[in-house]
Parts: C-alpha cells; sequence; structure tokens
C-alpha cells in the first residue's frame, strides 16, 4: 500500500471518529431530553462506530508496511482481513436491529410504549443526513484508493443512516398513534444491512484466496501483450488478487533463434507495459518460450 493511500484513509478514518462521537454526543442529549429509547440507542450505536473505524485504520497501517524478509510479497492482504472483522461487526448490528425489531412485534404490547418528543424526530432527521453524506464521503475516498476496508466502514455509515431512519420512523409512527412502526421498520432495515455485510466479506475473502481480476482487465492485458514488438503469440495469462494490487504471470513465445539478451528485452517490455498500463499491477512475470516455425515437408 502506496503511502499516499495510508494517509488518505487515515484522513478519512479521523473524520469518521470525529464525526461519530459529535453525533453520539447530540443524539444522546436529543434522546433523554426527549423521552427517545431509539434515539439514545441510536447514539450508543454511533459512539461504537469508533471502535469500526479504529479498525479499518489498524488494517490500513499494517497493509501499508513494507516487505519484509518473511513477508516478502508485503502485507496488502491485512486490509482485506480488517475488512472481514467490519463485516462481521455489520452483520451482528444488523441481527441485533432485526431480533429487537422482532421482539417487539412479537410482544404485541405497543400501548406500554412511551411516546417520544418532537427533538427525538430532529435528532433522527440530523443523524440521517450526517451518515448518509459520511456514506458518500467514505465511499469516494474507498474507490479512489481501492480500499476493501474504507468501503466496509462506509457501508457502516449506510447502516447507521438506515437505523436512523427506522428511528424516524418508529419515532413518527408512535407520535401518530401507530408504534409498531418501529419494529417494523427495523426488521426491513435489518434486511438491507445484512446484504451489505455479505457483499463486504465476498469481496475480501475473494482478495485473499487469489481469486482472478475481472475479464475485462485480462482482455485488456492481453491485447497489450500482443501489440509487443517481438511478441509471437500469448501462450498463458493469469491474475490474482493480492489485497487491493494484482500480481500477473505471462507466457510468451518469441522468435527461438534470437538471443537471450533479445529474449531478455522483449520480456522486460512486456513487464513494463502491464506495470505501466495497470496502476493496480504490483507485478509482472514474464516467461519466454521459444517459437520455432514448423516446415512443412
Amino acid at each position: 500500500m502506496a503511502d499516499n493511500t495510508k494517509k488518505i484513509i487515515m484522513r478519512v478514518s479521523n473524520v469518521s471518529i470525529v464525526i461519530n462521537m459529535l453525533l453520539s454526543a447530540v443524539k444522546l442529549v436529543a434522546g433523554f431530553a426527549a423521552n427517545s429509547g431509539a434515539i439514545i440507542s441510536d447514539a450508543i450505536h454511533s459512539a461504537s462506530d469508533v471502535f469500526s473505524t479504529i479498525i479499518v485504520m489498524i488494517g490500513a497501517g499494517a497493509a501499508a508496511k513494507k516487505a519484509d524478509h518473511d513477508h516478502p510479497y508485503g502485507h496488502e492482504r491485512m486490509e482485506c482481513i480488517a475488512a472481514v472483522i467490519l463485516s462481521a461487526v455489520l452483520f451482528v448490528t444488523g441481527l441485533g436491529i432485526g431480533f429487537d425489531g422482532v421482539k417487539k412485534i412479537a410482544s404485541a404490547r405497543f400501548e406500554t410504549l412511551a411516546v417520544p418528543g418532537a427533538l427525538a424526530l430532529g435528532a433522527a432527521a440530523l443523524s440521517i443526513v450526517v451518515k448518509e453524506a459520511m456514506f458518500w464521503y467514505t465511499r469516494y475516498y474507498g474507490k479512489k484508493v481501492d480500499s476493501t476496508a474504507l468501503m466496509a466502514d462506509a457501508w457502516h455509515h449506510r447502516s447507521d443512516a438506515l437505523s436512523s431512519i427506522g428511528s424516524f420512523v418508529g419515532i413518527l409512527g408512535a407520535r401518530l398513534g401507530f408504534p409498531v412502526c418501529d419494529p417494523i421498520a427495523s426488521v426491513v432495515i435489518c434486511l438491507f444491512i445484512l446484504k451489505a455485510a455479505y457483499d463486504i466479506c465476498k469481496e475480501a475473502l475473494d482478495k485473499m484466496v487469489d481469486k482472478s481480476c475481472d475479464d475485462e482487465t485480462e482482455r485488456e492485458m492481453a491485447e497489450i501483450i500482443k501489440l509487443q514488438d517481438g511478441v509471437i503469440s500469448l501462450d498463458l495469462l493469469m491474475t490474482r488478487m493480492f489485497g487491493s494490487k494484482i500480481y500477473v504471470d505471462v507466457e510468451i513465445s518469441a522468435d527461438g533463434n534470437i538471443s537471450l539478451i533479445r529474449a531478455h528485452a522483449i520480456a522486460e517490455q512486456v513487464h513494463h507495459a502491464i506495470e505501466r498500463s495497470f496502476p493496480k499491477v504490483k507485478h509482472c512475470m514474464v516467461h519466454v518460450n521459444p517459437y520455432i516455425e514448423k516446415v512443412n515437408m
């Protein structure tokens, strides 16, 4: 991981921590003042998100470490581990929201729920706006630096926005005389959060088990290799994801009668063309096979 990438992840993470702490304080005060258990729970949820952001920072720091004797290929996969942990936190969060909603629906004792004040409604609306903005902010930089952990944290912000929507609907419904709106919204939101957790975990695991990159990228690589001077044919092209980076293994055929120096130059040309054209490629290994034209007897 480049130093610039690490700096961006750390900056975005620091912003997330500050926003979450301020937002949780506002919601906590509003929750107690407006007698809203939903907003108080939402405030605790936002404060706990600081933990997930710290995981992102730890993962980014570990992934940025240079290659060493014991880890000659670097540490990029540490960021994927952070993303898996975040997806697990997100999954548990979703289950908790859904379980609480199902329990309230099953109890059918909605008349015992306190009617929250209007201040709680404003706090929920503020939380929706802030957390959705944080989702787009974090998502933008997550895509920019291709950070799985940062994308996971972005979806954590989105889960908070959805949770706050549930709180808003529940508070509004309670004030209008329909307290059942809150638990129903919670169950629906739970499903969205669980789907996001699954997608994040799947993407991170794919990058940890040497999954090849997408077909379009491989097709573009093949075209570039075939265009290099001295390459007669492309015999093999294999790619594998390593965290946010790509390793490429290539076998080409060149004239079997040329010198070793010339064959090496062709391989270097292919190597540089791939790494220059695809910034995500960490290393491209090129093997040259001798091509001897068959003569019909």
